[in-house]
């Protein structure tokens, strides 16, 4: 009887069973500016095609560095207010575009402006070094 319920109640359910955490889902108007890559054309669409800068956030479930640093990365890339769009991207799901972009370690941010790469940031940084990262790539894309 409890495998068939957890069967029916899926990932989320056998999550919520297990006394997992579940992260909050937020629908706020910030986080419109971040999105998951799903492909190596969703990437070429969505960054190298951007008219705007996007950071690139290279990233891996099992990483956790990479845990510490996607709520720090994802409120700052909300208080630009749109000027700088966040996409992610799984090493392990999009191991091409890790060897494309030379990702040896994780976490890396990479910003791209017009298909190129503008900046690099390897590994987990405290949040003023990562605002005032971020806040240097969306002056310099600007100009």
């Amino acid at each position: 009887m409890q495998r068939q319920m957890i069967s029916i109640l899926g990932q989320t359910g056998r999550r919520m069973m297990l006394g997992q955490q579940l992260r909050p889902l937020s629908v706020s108007a910030q986080r419109r500016e971040i999105f998951k890559v799903q492909s190596a054309e969703d990437f070429d669409k969505k960054v190298k095609n951007s008219q705007q800068p996007v950071i690139v956030d290279f990233f891996a479930t099992w990483c956790n560095p990479c845990k510490l640093l996607t709520p720090r990365i994802e409120n700052i890339v909300g208080e630009q207010a749109g000027s700088i769009k966040l996409a992610k991207v799984d090493i392990d799901e999009h191991s091409e575009l890790a060897l494309d972009y030379d990702v040896a370690a994780v976490p890396v941010l990479v910003v791209m402006q017009n298909g190129k790469e503008v900046q690099r940031m390897v590994g987990l940084q405290d949040e003023d070094k990562i605002r005032a990262w971020v806040a240097a790539a969306v002056k310099q894309t600007k100009s």
